[in-house]
């Protein structure tokens, strides 16, 4: 008995071991002493497995919001963001002004219109989701549109709910103000009087602004503006032109067009040559070198910001939108066309020749879609350029033949149609018009909900050593996901798409990842497309749903190795539409399956196994989770659901040395340094993180 039992001791310690060394996790090892040396906080020279963890703390990244909207209005769209109003990686740049002058700008991030959540319209005056949030967010942001009219506001988070009721008594009185204006303008017309269909407005730098006449250069004095600016826009369907001080505060100023007027609506800290209004969101984009800023004109709020690549000079110039909603930029290297690609980027296609006679300041699309640039100088040219061939004339000015010589700069311009509203169609005949609608050709689909935003990333990354200690660089196996909830005129769920990558495969072992929907039994869901299951241990209902399942379960992969770097999207269509309630809150239940052993299933910090998985009490080694909650006695997880696109370390590197406020968060219960996980100043150490 004494042999059998020394042989079996060392049959342990042998096992145990070589499970170790397969997988190439030894805790806290593998690390030079330069890197170990690394530390930007008192907490962070902390072993993971020395942390204080409170008892109740998930290791959450994110928080549940239920937003409520009360509207009785028939025809209100609303779009909800994530709201954060604090820029980051703030810094001001030399630049080269409209006039040609050296000049400094201020440039940041931010980051709101990448983070919106939904998109949806009020059923019987109510219109509400639970959605997820990063817990750094204490706002939402609510954009309203009815008809061609915006309204927006931000509106506070408090004990998970963000509640909105609308009100709009001055709305009203402008819509009315506008139809009477306008009605007045096309009798003159269709009276015969001299009205022009289009009116070019400009400004400058002098604080001036003043209409021309495109069919003969006349120009009319109009009020002056209370700074000087390089940028005008407008905004038809209110009649307002909006303008940015050129300095003092870059105040965002509002010019009523029916009244003659200016109004201050607040200061932006930002300044710079370009400036066009989105007639599809109702929205200011702004730019200054190789950025693209969204400004709502509402309260100069700063929400979102791009960078641009392949501008030859980021001096000077304009935005544009022409009719068809193609972004035009124009800068002293000439024109360009921006696109934005499939990572929020704006790519510039230069349209001009690089060696134009003259430096544009501005421009504006007119009714014709023709391009009109103004050129920089004290007696400004102005210019039509055709935007296919990027071929140009002088129409008026100094280097024009027609006579006309203004006499003072344009720093930009903006144009005003007199035109009718156009009838928006339903074409798919499920209530929703088209400008609103994401799918105008499907009756079943009409809106989308996003996990955790349109344009963002979240990731589940794992330990799957479970339910021994690995070495916590969360590398083993991380998925990248995005998940969008598609919905019908009703609000209710008819199909969700599941955008998923593998970014990290560092385990010895074959992963397969899968999700629990743990309010839908199989027989709700109709069909699953887009799995990639190649290893043949996975069981496969004819609805696409794994087999032997009480709740809806759908296996992604079965091979973490063979989905490196890969995009997918896996789509579920539901037999009929439920609610989001129903539905559940994005990932859900996401869990690891190790090594092709179906029942050693990891889940996030007390989730549920699903019906095939096993809690196995009977292993042999260190079990760290006897209880089967999926945390250590300390409180570590073996999974980790981080609300952003999360860069894994490198092998053995564990989470605290590469994420310096990683203990911050983690001993205060996810209080501090919330956003522990961003490429904020000073918060990674790059060299400990994967490529």
């Amino acid at each position: 008995m004494l042999l059998k039992s020394i042989f079996n001791s060392i049959l342990s310690i042998l096992l145990l071991l070589t499970v170790l060394s397969c997988v190439k996790d030894k805790f806290n090892e593998g690390l030079t002493p330069e890197e170990e040396a690394e530390t930007e906080s008192e907490s962070s020279g902390l072993d993971l497995t020395d942390l204080q963890i409170p008892v109740d703390f998930e290791f959450k990244t994110s928080e549940s919001v239920t937003i409520t909207i009360n509207d009785n209005s028939a025809n209100a769209i609303y779009s909800v963001y994530a709201y954060n109003s604090t820029p980051y990686n703030l810094e001001e740049v030399d630049i080269t002004n409209d006039n040609g002058e050296p000049d400094t700008a201020t440039i940041f991030k931010t980051d709101e219109l990448n983070q919106i959540l939904f998109k949806g319209k009020p059923v019987n005056g109510v219109l509400q989701h639970t959605i997820k949030t990063p817990a750094y967010y204490s706002q939402v942001y609510i954009r309203r549109k009815e008809g061609n009219t915006f309204t927006s506001e931000i509106v506070d988070i408090q004990n998970g709910a963000a509640n909105y009721i609308f009100s709009d008594i001055s709305g009203k009185t402008r819509r009315a103000n506008v139809s009477s204006f306008k009605s007045r303008i096309n009798q003159s017309r269709s009276s015969g009087k001299n009205i022009e269909i289009d009116t070019l407005f400009a400004v400058n730098g002098s604080g001036q602004l003043f209409s021309v006449n495109p069919l003969n250069g006349s120009i009319k004095e109009l009020a002056p503006m209370p700074l000087g600016s390089y940028t005008a826009a407008i905004d038809h369907a209110n009649m307002y032109l909006y303008s940015i001080g050129k300095n003092s505060g870059n105040p965002l100023m509002r010019y009523d067009m029916i009244n003659d007027s200016w109004t201050t609506i607040g200061n932006l800290g930002i300044g710079g040559p370009r400036l066009d209004y989105n007639e599809n969101d109702g929205l200011l984009y702004f730019s200054t070198r190789a950025k693209v800023y969204t400004i709502d004109p509402l309260n100069a709020t700063i929400l979102s910001t791009w960078d641009i690549n392949n501008l030859d000079v980021t001096g000077g110039g304009d935005l544009a939108f022409a009719e068809d909603g193609t972004l035009f930029l124009s800068s002293f290297g000439g024109l360009y066309r921006l696109d934005l690609d499939g990572n929020n980027v704006y790519q510039a296609t230069r349209i001009s020749s690089d060696n134009l006679p003259f430096n544009p300041t501005s421009m504006t699309f007119d009714s014709n879609n023709e391009l009109w640039l103004a050129a920089n100088g004290s007696n400004s040219d102005l210019i039509i350029m055709d935007t296919v061939t990027g071929g140009w004339e002088y129409v008026f000015g100094p280097n024009s033949t027609s006579g006309v010589s203004f006499g003072r700069t344009i720093n930009d311009l903006t144009t005003y149609t007199v035109s009718e509203d156009m009838a928006d169609p339903d074409t798919d005949g499920d209530g929703i018009t088209d400008s609103n609608d994401e799918y105008p050709d499907d009756a079943e689909k009409a809106f989308e909900q996003f996990t955790p935003s349109k344009y963002g990333w979240g990731t589940v990354a794992f330990e799957d050593l479970w339910p021994f200690l690995g070495d916590y660089d969360f590398n083993d196996t991380a998925v990248n996901y995005r998940f969008v909830a598609i919905q019908n005129a009703q609000n209710e769920v008819v199909q969700l798409d599941i955008h998923f990558e593998v970014t990290s495969d560092g385990a010895g072992f074959a992963n397969a990842f899968g999700i629990e929907f743990e309010s839908i039994p199989p027989n709700l869901i109709e069909s699953v497309t887009g799995t990639v299951l190649t290893e043949n241990y996975i069981t496969i209902s004819a609805n696409g749903t794994e087999e032997g399942q009480s709740r809806a379960v759908v296996m992604l992969f079965d091979n973490h190795s063979n989905m490196l770097n890969i995009p997918a999207t896996a789509s579920i269509r539901f037999t009929t539409p439920i609610t989001t309630n129903q539905l559940g809150i994005a990932p859900f239940n996401p869990f690891l399956v190790v090594n092709r052993d179906r029942g050693k299933e990891i889940h996030l910090p007390n989730r549920f196994r699903t019906s095939l998985g096993v809690n196995d009490t009977t292993v042999e080694g260190v079990n760290n989770d006897i209880d089967g909650n999926f945390r250590t006695d300390s409180g570590l997880p073996w999974a980790i659901d981080i609300i952003h696109n999360f860069k894994p370390p490198k092998e053995q590197v564990p989470v605290n040395q590469a994420y310096n406020f990683f203990n911050d968060w983690a001993i205060s219960g996810g209080n501090s340094f919330q956003d522990w996980y961003k490429d904020n100043l000073g918060y990674r150490n790059e060299a400990k993180l994967k490529e």
